[in-house]
């Protein structure tokens, strides 16, 4: 398969914040559609060979919008984080669960969320912004179960048995983490 791989410049993506490099790839293979997607810092963008620059163009300016609104659909703010955080604890905590405040932040890269029972605080990584609602729910029903039993041992873990999707959530984010650590292969994508 013939694939041409090339960078576009920055006046693609003007106010993208950090997806601001867009990777153009051509594949001979492709012969319709087009397709982008996140990776790290860059937009890859996936289009046939014999597109012309134009169509190149408006196809790239086409896809970083999709992306971006489907970003903008999934990203909520700390108050609709607190109010989730509430339904869940409602729903499989028996409303048990209550914390002071809850909130993203981005100074946590090497776990997904944390709990300060003490304080009754949650935080939770930035980086689970933009994933699935149900894996945003589990790691916030995580956090909220650790503000009645501190470890990770059966009594905890008993709690989260209630939440259908666990199983799920935790498989998604173990291939997430296992993702990350693999080294760029570009035909895995191709």
């Amino acid at each position: 398969m013939a694939l041409d791989t090339h960078r576009h410049p920055r006046e693609h993506a003007p106010d993208r914040g950090a997806h601001d490099q867009v990777e153009v790839r051509r594949s001979s293979r492709r012969r319709r559609t087009v397709s982008a997607y996140r990776e790290g810092d860059r937009t890859i963008v996936l289009i046939p060979a014999r597109m012309t620059v134009d169509e190149e163009r408006r196809w790239v300016s086409v896809m970083l919008d999709k992306l971006a609104a489907q970003e903008d659909r999934r990203i909520i703010d700390d108050d609709e984080l607190a109010r989730r955080a509430t339904e869940l604890s409602e729903r499989y905590l028996q409303g048990h669960a209550r914390p002071d405040s809850v909130r993203w932040v981005t100074n946590q890269n090497s776990r997904w969320g944390s709990c300060t029972p003490a304080l009754g605080s949650i935080r939770l990584s930035h980086r689970l912004q933009g994933m699935p609602e149900y894996v945003v729910d589990y790691v916030l029903l995580h956090e909220l179960a650790h503000l009645l039993v501190p470890g990770h041992g059966a009594d905890f873990w008993q709690l989260l048995d209630h939440y259908p999707r666990t199983e799920r959530a935790r498989g998604f984010l173990e291939g997430v983490v296992a993702a990350e650590r693999l080294p760029y292969i570009p035909w895995l994508r191709s």
